[in-house]
């Protein structure tokens, strides 16, 4: 097993979909960045506004898997640059930047036990993606951060 976070909980349940911050969609504010996923699978802008208002992520996610899925959602990654534009969103400045940095350089592992071997790993198998895509914005957030360093001591 690879050193690193394996699953999201306890002290790193910031990193996890279900973590409350406001991210935004299409003009629209969801609580959550499972909020916002689940109501991206669907164009239907009824079942968007029902996600939207679920005052809970599991409720949202159990929800979205009774939309309409959009024309191409599974199959031209418009589901993982969704996942990705939330996740910039989510670390994008505050607390949660700060955080996610703060576990540089560490593996980031979205280890589930129901089953999620696309966005994450179940009994040592699965894709990831949630967790690559954390490392990338991590990358990202900590290459801006030594360049703004850099410029201000003048380099």
């Amino acid at each position: 097993m690879t050193q690193g976070i394996h699953g999201f909980f306890g002290p790193y349940r910031f990193l996890s979909n279900f973590h409350f911050v406001d991210v935004e969609l299409d003009g629209e504010i969801y609580k959550t960045t499972e909020h916002a996923y689940q109501a991206a699978k669907t164009l239907d802008l009824d079942a968007r506004r029902m996600i939207q208002r679920l005052s809970h992520p599991r409720d949202a996610r159990i929800a979205g898997q009774a939309v309409p899925v959009r024309e191409g959602w599974e199959d031209q990654n418009i589901k993982w640059d969704t996942m990705y534009d939330l996740s910039c969103q989510k670390y994008s400045k505050g607390q949660l930047m700060h955080d996610l940095i703060a576990t540089y350089p560490l593996y980031l592992e979205e280890t589930n036990t129901w089953g999620d071997v696309y966005w994450g790993v179940c009994k040592g198998r699965g894709r990831n993606e949630l967790g690559k895509i954390l490392m990338m914005v991590r990358e990202d957030l900590v290459t801006i951060m030594q360049q703004e360093a850099l410029d201000a001591m003048g380099r």
